[in-house]
């Protein structure tokens, strides 16, 4: 029942966009590797205290100098838009801030600079001892994080670090010795404030998190992942992982609230809930915070649901908790009666509005992906959107329902650069549910002709392909411009269907999902004649390189493969990842349980070594602890030792990601062409 109300608005968009799809190809060029990696990335949007303005980062990378820019510009609600800092090669203008109406502030090289928008030059207001980040500015302070060693301020902590020890040995007693790209240290992520006074520093920084439990225990780790403060200047709320040992197989974190002026002790807002807490907002009053929360613990893909805490009172009320849907950030109305909140809905990121007292929801927004929505006055909305076909730029949202860019950082360069629309699709997949996927079309698309297929398949694997536009190494329209119907497809265990819809994949990961790839794509080869069977690729990263190995080991009607970052050996993943809860919940358990081994080998790759026949180009990161490069070197060794045709990509700076602007042409230069190679495809534009 749930999937037809889901998908039934798509099947009528899908079927309306086709013909504008097919006729707005011609004479377009496609986007290549090189014009992709120098358009101009957003920041989000920073609404000035009378609403009029709207601060934002902008920032490209420089192929000639192999660096990047990022400066601030201001747009006003015409759409008018002017740079206020400087553009310098290898530099970054970030962080920006309002101090009043007129005045913004903005981190460069460490230090927090304080300028007119009509004047040239900037004072600095503070000038820390080492790195900080997260600024915000209330009321006379300034609140941040910076990371210090135990019962260390941030001058000690510089200390600290410049005292050279003999020997480079760290040692652990406790099992949260890495997380995703680096080893832990003593050194922890604060939240600190400073008063201000004539725009200078006055007196020291206040540590807000000192009175934390454990948070002296040099052997105790934990993340500070989210924080805000209210408009008052009163308190901040927080989010981190509840401190104790062990770490590794527990998601126990939880929100906090706390004092910014230092007088008083943070206080758990999340107190007997052991799931994930995020996204804290607080109301205009500074009375209430609302905050999103999983409650089942263990497991960090769960229905997050809205709960707003009194401050006053202490009482907590969950709003909205029929909702099948996982919000990703709240923020207050200017009225304090509702909640806008970025909800993950069948394939886009779209806008809600939800009522506290009553928790009815009304959407505001249809397609594409919107992100870091602001308050624009007492009833607009100022937010960041983009579309498969449309880069992101920060748009207003007005309370009539009006929707339009204020900025378009990206339309000179892509002038006449063929951008393809996301064509959808639903078809009967595992289960007999209806599943959701799309197609995006080559430039120049002729019906007539013959095209080879690449399957982008997602990670998590509890998240989702969204219509948006992303600068990693998964934007459909490289691929599409590169010649190759593109074709992503949400299979059972993506996110943004309904929980039971995620929650599916527990226990089959090789099962499901395999099933709704494999349907799928003979759905499109039976409905479309111009892709050509005999020549597909699959592509995927993390869950989606495991998918890739899978695949690998179930048939061989793929031309090539790739994956990245993907998983050989699940059992042996459980034994080497940064986060021993994933894999636990997913499979039921530990891997030295008799009882949950077979949960562990049914779907492992590893098992059917003796099948794997596809060629297959393997990338890695030297710095992924969330899947260490053994799970790359092992396949392929497999391949080359069987005689099959295989390529390693490493990247010894990388770590799950592939980052770097140079690192990631490479990246796209090297996949272009493996999978160009065995689908015997002309590229329209040469690989360097």
């Amino acid at each position: 029942m749930y999937v037809s109300l889901l998908f039934g608005a798509y099947f009528l968009d899908a079927l309306s966009c086709i013909s504008a799809i097919e006729s707005g190809s011609f004479n377009s060029r496609p986007l290549d590797i090189r014009l992709f990696h120098s358009l101009n990335r957003i920041g989000p949007p920073v609404v000035s205290p009378d609403a009029t303005k709207i601060l934002y980062t902008q920032a490209h990378y420089i192929q000639v100098d192999d660096n990047s820019e990022t400066y601030i510009n201001v747009v006003d609600l015409s759409g008018e838009i002017s740079q206020i800092t400087a553009a310098k090669g290898g530099e970054t203008y970030g962080n920006p801030i309002w101090f009043d109406n007129e005045t913004f502030g903005y981190l460069h090289k460490n230090k927090l600079y304080r300028q007119g928008l009509d004047e040239k030059n900037a004072t600095v207001v503070y000038s820390p001892s080492i790195d900080i980040s997260s600024v915000s500015y209330r009321s006379g302070r300034l609140v941040f994080v910076a990371s210090v060693y135990p019962n260390a301020s941030l001058a000690q902590t510089k200390d600290l670090v410049a005292v050279k020890k003999r020997d480079s040995a760290l040692i652990y007693d406790n099992l949260w010795v890495r997380h995703w790209d680096e080893w832990m240290s003593p050194r922890k992520p604060a939240l600190f404030s400073v008063e201000l006074d004539d725009w200078k520093v006055v007196g020291k920084e206040t540590n807000l998190l000192l009175n934390l439990t454990a948070f002296h225990d040099p052997l105790v780790r934990w993340s500070l992942d989210e924080h805000t403060v209210d408009r008052q200047g009163h308190n901040a709320a927080f989010i981190v992982r509840t401190p104790d040992e062990d770490q590794s197989w527990t998601t126990n974190v939880g929100v906090y609230t706390v004092p910014i002026n230092g007088t008083g002790q943070p206080r758990l807002l999340s107190s007997g809930i052991e799931g994930i807490s995020s996204a804290p907002a607080f109301s205009p009053d500074g009375r209430w915070l609302a905050w999103l929360q999983i409650k089942e613990p263990a497991y960090e893909s769960g229905q997050k649901r809205i709960y707003v805490g009194d401050l006053v009172s202490g009482k907590v009320a969950a709003v909205a908790h029929d909702w099948d849907r996982s919000p990703q950030s709240l923020l207050w109305s200017q009225n304090g009666t509702s909640l806008y909140a970025v909800v993950a809905d069948s394939g886009n990121n779209n806008i809600y509005v939800v009522d506290i007292e009553s928790g009815r929801r009304k959407q505001l927004t249809e397609t594409g992906s919107a992100s870091a929505v602001r308050l624009l006055g007492k009833k607009d909305l100022a937010f960041v959107h983009s579309n498969t076909d449309t880069p992101m730029d920060i748009h207003r949202l007005t309370s009539t329902g009006e929707r339009r860019a204020l900025t378009a950082v990206n339309q000179k360069a892509l002038k006449n650069v063929y951008l393809g629309s996301a064509q959808d699709f639903i078809f009967i997949g595992a289960r007999n549910d209806l599943v959701h996927g799309w197609l995006v079309k080559p430039p120049n698309f002729d019906p007539s002709k013959q095209y080879p297929l690449a399957c982008l398949i997602h990670g998590g694997p509890q998240q989702c392909n969204t219509h948006s536009f992303g600068h990693s190494q998964w934007n459909p329209n490289l691929y599409a411009s590169a010649g190759f119907i593109t074709v992503q497809i949400n299979f059972h265990g993506s996110s943004s269907y309904g929980q039971n819809f995620t929650d599916s994949i527990q226990q089959q990961w090789g099962g499901y999902p395999y099933d709704d790839l494999i349907k799928g794509l003979d759905y499109l080869l039976a409905e479309h004649s111009f892709i050509d069977g005999k020549r597909m690729v699959a592509l995927g990263a993390s869950y989606g390189g495991y998918m890739v190995n899978w695949i690998n080991a179930q048939t061989n009607r793929f031309r090539a493969l790739v994956s990245h970052d993907g998983m050989f050996s699940v059992p042996s993943f459980w034994y080497s990842t940064d986060e021993l809860w994933f894999p636990e919940h997913d499979f039921g358990g530990v891997p030295y349980d008799p009882d949950v081994r077979p949960h562990y080998e049914k779907f492992n790759p590893e098992r059917y070594a003796a099948n794997f026949s596809t060629p297959t180009l393997f990338v890695h990161g030297a710095n992924d602890f969330r899947l260490t490069a053994d799970q790359s070197l092992a396949p392929f060794t497999l391949l080359r030792r069987k005689g099959i045709p295989a390529r390693l990509m490493y990247f010894p700076d990388e770590n799950h990601w592939t980052s770097h602007p140079a690192n990631s042409i490479r990246w796209y230069t090297e996949v272009l062409r493996w999978i160009s190679t065995f689908t015997n495809t002309t590229l329209p534009y040469t690989l360097d």
